[in-house]
């Protein structure tokens, strides 16, 4: 079974990974993400892939991304691989194209 790491993220930085310009996501050393990328010994979580998504309505654009690992440095780095799947990108990219 694949395992997933879903993440919301706001539209200038959806369509950085869309483009393929942003590679790596960051995230806060908080408890939360902490708990969501590493395991209890402290070694990183094996995701297969992470669903970015735009919002949150049910029709929002959504990407399937490889996920090839997260370093910890002063923040959490999520290392992004290729684009897998896209759902919905087609307005976003269009709304991208017309400013």
């Amino acid at each position: 079974m694949e395992k997933v790491l879903y993440l919301t993220l706001i539209k200038k930085w959806f369509i950085e990974i869309l483009k393929g310009i942003k590679k790596t996501e960051y995230r806060e050393i908080k408890p939360y993400w902490t708990k969501r990328l590493f395991n209890s010994d402290g070694l990183p979580k094996k995701y297969d892939s992470i669903i970015f998504r735009n919002g949150y309505s049910k029709g929002a654009p959504k990407m399937k991304v490889e996920f090839l690992g997260v370093i910890k440095k002063d923040k959490y780095e999520i290392i992004l691989g290729k684009i897998l799947e896209l759902h919905n990108v087609k307005s976003l990219l269009n709304q991208q194209s017309q400013n």
